[in-house]
């Protein structure tokens, strides 16, 4: 597997003409904070962002384990925080597949820059970390989310009743998967944990 980005190893180096991608740090804990804050009543009841500094703490930790990797995606002009995506639950051997998840930040939502930072996330996926295949779970009410995932290529697999505990109840999910034969990025060679057979 590749190396965790946020631990100095490989990450999405390339970006799009209006973001880029970089690894979250112990550094962004205040601008992260404030941005989480101003962005709960977005986010409610799809997806929680810590918003202590304890909460920041343990959220951090977990891009120091391997099968989690943590990028902010960043306005190119000016730096801007305008979102964070994660891939999580990354599995080797013959799944070759993790689970994303991801949130914009209030003041830059509308505006695309969540769909070309998972647009990065994908190549950086199937290209670096060489995974077959990503899923991302979705509230059925959360339209500009399910909007997203459909405008990057994903299909929809099934439906998961009471799936995540988010927000104090266990919510229904949809959930929405794309493998690397659904996408142009050019060939690699398999992840050396995949069976030959």
């Amino acid at each position: 597997m590749g190396q965790n980005a946020t631990a100095g190893g490989p990450g999405p180096a390339e970006g799009s003409a209006r973001v880029m991608l970089r690894p979250l740090t112990a550094g962004d804990q205040d601008e992260f904070l404030k941005l989480a804050r101003a962005s709960v009543s977005l986010h409610h009841p799809w997806y929680t962002m810590p918003t202590t500094r304890e909460d920041f703490q343990a959220y951090l930790g977990r891009f120091r384990q391997p099968s989690t990797e943590g990028f902010l995606v960043c306005v190119r002009d000016g730096g801007a925080m305008a979102g964070m995506i994660t891939i999580d639950s990354i599995i080797r051997g013959r799944f070759q597949s993790a689970s994303l998840s991801y949130a914009a930040f209030a003041p830059a939502a509308g505006r695309g820059y969540m769909s070309e930072g998972l647009a990065l996330i994908l190549r950086y996926a199937f290209t670096e970390l060489r995974l077959h295949r990503l899923e991302a779970s979705i509230q059925p009410a959360n339209q500009a989310s399910l909007g997203l995932v459909r405008r990057l290529g994903f299909r929809q697999e099934g439906y998961s009743p009471a799936m995540l505990f988010i927000d104090g109840a266990w919510r229904d999910h949809e959930r929405w998967a794309i493998t690397r034969e659904m996408t142009g990025f050019p060939p690699v060679d398999p992840h050396p944990t995949l069976p030959a057979r």
